[in-house]
């Protein structure tokens, strides 16, 4: 079956008041309009088009191969689909779905398609029963229990009161056959309140050629929940996130406390892994299995290794392999890799560097561009100078080095395999293999300074 999404995106979100055209705005990390077009795909559907408004720029909001159709003028919902009428043309089924609808699911869509091909119908609409159905379009059954018509409830005139009093909503997502709904959205008027194209309108027509009509019932309200204001946005965000949650907790992670805990869509954890309170996972961030993340650590776009151990950090674009310890108070930047074993500890800042197997960087250091080789060890206080200026340059330390505390490596510089440094060492020269480099300037020591200081300020609060 050649079948084709078309997903509604061109409606002008004016009450969204903001810059950013509405579908978007993010949604546990993705664009609102990336969370139905990922959903029709994984439903099988090959083909996928976001009709949209004139200047539209989806940036990386679209995956690749999706198309978009411009819709000129915001004229309804029927107005989308007459706009993409070539599309229709081409296409043995009709899947239509609306970009602020973002958490329509593919099992939703996977049953709509197999309720719609079983049932031989011209149309088939997903419908949803409301205890307060507000403002969504009402389904009006005909004799036979068939789908008789849907009336619009947005504008007075729309609907009558008796129709106001139906409890079943459509819920904006079809299944049409291609042919006959190119031919019905030929046929429909605008002669409405809004001065609008509905695409329900076509269904009376398509029940008048004679073909079926057909409702497919969704348990899941999801597909009601819409997005107009950013109160919208916000209860559809804590409902993904509860889901994605959930799903996680299914797969065998432990999170202590959901509601303080914020996982992307596109996150993936392994069984075993504890998240602890106030912790966010971000992007495309990859947790292997038996890892501790948290409590109140962010990690954005970063691979974490089998049983590593994140506390109180924060880790950006950075690769954390197995057994690793980070934190607590560690900042992980851009092209950091710590390699297994290895350890960034408290109030440790790590950017553009690799630290080996088994390497240690355990408290208030910074490391920038920088190779610390198997087993080093790189004591409280160190610093690698890696700017002059103007350029950035690269500290290499070898296997089994110890760098003493307060120690200052100013690069380009090298310490070899298995040398020292002392404390408190200026490095501006390469350290030889197991070599002992120090740098100290004589102390001097100042007698009864506190008394001569002491006097010196008695003498100037009597000037003054």
């Amino acid at each position: 079956m050649k079948t084709t999404a078309l997903i509604m995106a061109a409606g002008r979100g004016t009450r969204m008041k903001s810059a950013l055209p509405k579908v978007l705005h993010p949604i546990a990390g993705r664009a609102m309009i990336t969370w139905p077009v990922l959903a029709a795909r994984e439903a099988g559907v090959s083909r996928i088009a976001v009709i949209v408004s004139p200047g539209f720029e989806p940036g990386e909001a679209l995956p690749e191969g999706v198309e978009t159709v411009v819709q000129p003028e915001a004229d309804g919902t029927g107005g989308a689909l007459r706009a993409a009428i070539e599309v229709v043309r081409e296409s043995e089924e009709v899947l239509v779905l609306s970009g602020d609808v973002p958490l329509v699911s593919t099992g939703v869509i996977s049953s709509l398609l197999d309720d719609h091909r079983s049932s031989g119908a011209a149309a088939t609409v997903v419908t949803a029963v409301l205890d307060d159905p507000g403002d969504y379009g009402r389904v009006v059954r005909g004799e036979n229990g068939g789908i008789e018509k849907i009336v619009e409830a947005k504008a007075a005139g729309d609907a009558t009161p008796e129709e106001l009093g139906i409890r079943e909503i459509n819920a904006g997502i079809y299944c049409f056959g291609g042919e006959p709904l190119a031919v019905a959205l030929s046929r429909i008027g605008n002669e409405n309140a809004q001065g609008e194209y509905y695409l329900p309108d076509v269904l009376p027509l398509l029940r008048d050629e004679g073909l079926r009509v057909g409702a497919h019932i969704a348990d899941d309200l999801a597909v009601n929940l819409g997005v107009n204001n950013r109160a919208d946005l916000a209860a559809v965000e804590s409902e993904a996130r509860q889901r994605i949650l959930r799903e996680h907790m299914l797969n065998g992670v432990t999170i202590v406390d959901p509601a303080s805990t914020w996982i992307d869509a596109d996150v993936t954890i392994g069984a075993d892994t504890r998240i602890e309170p106030g912790t966010s996972l971000r992007g495309a961030t990859e947790v292997g299995s038996g890892v501790l993340i948290g409590p109140h650590s962010t990690i954005t776009d970063c691979g974490i290794g089998d049983r590593s151990r994140v506390i109180h950090s924060m880790l950006t674009l950075c690769e954390v392999l197995e057994d690793c310890l980070i934190g607590p108070f560690s900042y992980l930047r851009p092209g950091a890799r710590l390699e297994d074993g290895s350890k960034a500890g408290a109030f440790v800042e790590v950017k553009n560097s690799t630290l080996g197997r088994g390497a240690k960087v355990p408290h208030l250091s910074y490391v920038g561009d920088t190779e610390i080789g198997e087993g080093a060890n790189l004591g409280a206080g160190t610093i690698t100078a890696n700017y002059d200026g103007t350029r950035k340059h690269r500290t290499i330390v070898g296997p089994g080095a110890r760098i003493g505390v307060d120690t200052m490596l100013v690069a380009p510089v090298e310490v070899g395999e298995g040398a020292f440094t002392g404390a408190g060492a200026v490095i501006r020269e390469d350290v030889p293999a197991r070599a002992l480099a120090v740098s100290r300037g004589e102390q001097r020591t100042m007698y009864e300074y506190a008394e001569r200081k002491k006097a010196r300020e008695a003498e100037g609060d009597q000037e003054s």
